[in-house]
């Protein structure tokens, strides 16, 4: 495949030319060597209100197409995204510097079933509810779309996001901006393409250009927007949140996480360390679900631990992503790859956590390039629940073991709420899971964890009918699933009145 040496905001069905004043681009880099892959160009405000207007210009046409016609046409925009799976899945790879065998089997993938789900959902779908009040009246409740509105990316997941994103804003009849993460832009203006040629009229999805300041912040502070989705950090959901409110704009926020994986004392070692790599090291780390906080018991620490390392030294395969065989690529950026190391130094030097496995120091995981953004798995055990490591989100592969106390012949009564009470002691909440073999007792600490996505015996799968998203200041709202649609809705209840003289008589003269 060939790349666009340059790439351009894309509105009206078509990439847009640079004009005089588009001057300022940015560069997508490989993270795996650190080169330039091409050249982007920023959004200028002009170019913004373009591509708004070009919404709203759109939405009258795309909100009263007949919900199977849309269906019909983003169907075939699936098929297109399943067709295209290995280019599509390769531009993410070098974009990301996530392996090959994630991409091409993950990332795109998931994307298109969202975009079939939806499609699904609507041609069965009513156009609203009928309820009798009494014998001669009754409410109709409709459901209608917003209007335009605001896709925010994040950098790790990039066209999944895109289309975990777009797929129920325009199936539910909306119009979408979207701006995809100045990190990872790449697939963008493909997925721009792929939805024209599906049969997608102009102007319901279009791309802008930028980083937070110069590109989000005016995107969220515009007039014509009716809604704001984010993906990305707190720190930043916050901002967004506080902006829209400003506008009484609806939000649906997916932030980030610190997220517990319980082991319990029943729990197989065996699976317990494969439940913990997946939640820690795939994908590299950069998941904001990852479940960085394990909490073992301390009558299986050692065991737990012996069994991570033996699967980080025969199991984790560092090298290029394109390499068939490897499945740990390097961090997306030098800046991710300079904030992961900064935590694993002073998880070292300050909180004084004992360093179970330090991939850096294995000469099985030496960095496959010179100048990309490589950073080996590490394990810290005898956490605290106070250190920085186990607090913060690192958003890298960095596991962090908190060992608790449960002897077998204990009434679980006098541990179970403990541990409980520990792995809800952060401000977030956007995921968790549970390790057991008595499904009964994983679901009953399930229960108790205060996580909007939780697994018991495995981690990360989220299909598109599971609805994800956080508590606490993990986000606001979900995605997927039936809720993620109705995100997209506003509700309009009618009272038909039958016949006539049911306001007769009320201000009548007395």
């Amino acid at each position: 495949m060939t790349f666009i040496s340059e790439i351009h905001t894309f509105h009206s069905g078509r990439p847009q030319p640079a004009s005089s004043d588009s001057s300022a681009t940015f560069t997508s880099v490989d993270p795996s060597t650190g080169k330039p892959l091409a050249t982007i160009f920023t959004t200028t405000p002009a170019q913004l209100d373009a591509a708004v207007a070009s919404a709203h210009s759109a939405f009258d046409e795309w909100s009263r197409t007949p919900a199977p016609k849309r269906s019909a046409i983003l169907l075939r925009a699936a098929a297109i995204l399943r067709e295209r799976n290995d280019d599509l899945a390769l531009t993410e790879t070098l974009d990301t510097g996530k392996a090959w065998g994630e991409t091409s089997t993950v990332d795109v993938v998931t994307g298109a079933d969202v975009l079939e789900y939806y499609a699904h959902y609507i041609a069965g779908s009513t156009p609203g509810d009928h309820t009798t009040l009494r014998e001669d009246a009754y409410v109709l409740t409709h459901h209608e779309p917003l209007g335009v509105c605001a896709g925010i990316g994040a950098w790790n997941y990039p066209i999944q996001i895109a289309l975990w994103k777009s797929a129920p804003c325009l199936a539910a009849g909306n119009c979408m901006v979207y701006k995809p993460s100045e990190v990872t832009p790449l697939h963008a203006n493909t997925l721009a393409q792929i939805y024209i040629e599906a049969g997608v009229p102009p102007g319901v999805f279009n791309v802008v250009y930028g980083d937070g300041p110069s590109c989000g912040a005016p995107l969220v502070a515009h007039d014509g927007i009716a809604k704001v989705s984010f993906t990305g950090q707190v720190s930043t959901g916050s901002k967004v949140a506080s902006e829209a409110a400003k506008g009484m704009k609806g939000i649906t926020m997916e932030l980030g996480g610190k997220s517990p994986l319980v082991i319990l004392p029943d729990a197989d070692v065996d699976e317990a360390a494969d439940v913990a790599m997946v939640a820690n090291f795939f994908s590299t780390g950069q998941v904001c679900t990852n479940g960085t906080r394990v909490f073992v018991p301390d009558t299986m620490l050692s065991r737990v631990e012996e069994a991570l390392v033996q699967r980080c030294r025969e199991g984790v395969r560092m090298g290029l992503p394109r390499d068939e065989r490897t499945n740990f690529g390097p961090m997306v950026s030098a800046a991710q790859r300079d904030k992961v190391n900064m935590y694993i130094r002073h998880g070292k030097e300050v909180d004084k956590a004992r360093v179970v496995y330090d991939g850096a120091a294995d000469a099985q995981s030496q960095k496959p390039t010179p100048d990309g953004f490589w950073v080996p798995p590490v394990i810290f055990s005898d956490c605290k629940d106070g250190m920085r490591v186990a607090r913060e989100e690192i958003f890298g592969p960095v596991m962090c073991i908190l060992p608790y106390s449960a002897a077998s012949d204990t009434p679980r009564d006098q541990w179970l709420p403990e541990l409980i009470r520990r792995a809800n002691d952060t401000p977030m909440g956007l995921a968790a899971g549970v390790v057991s073999s008595d499904l009964g007792l994983a679901q009953e600490v399930v229960r108790q964890l205060e996580a909007g996505i939780t697994w018991v015996n495995t981690w990360g799968e989220s299909p598109a009918e599971m609805p994800v998203g956080g508590w606490k200041m993990s986000g606001v709202g979900v995605e997927n699933g039936p809720e993620g649609i109705r995100a997209y809705m506003r509700t309009k209840s009618t009272l038909v009145q039958l016949g006539s003289g049911a306001c007769k008589g009320v201000f009548a003269k007395l």
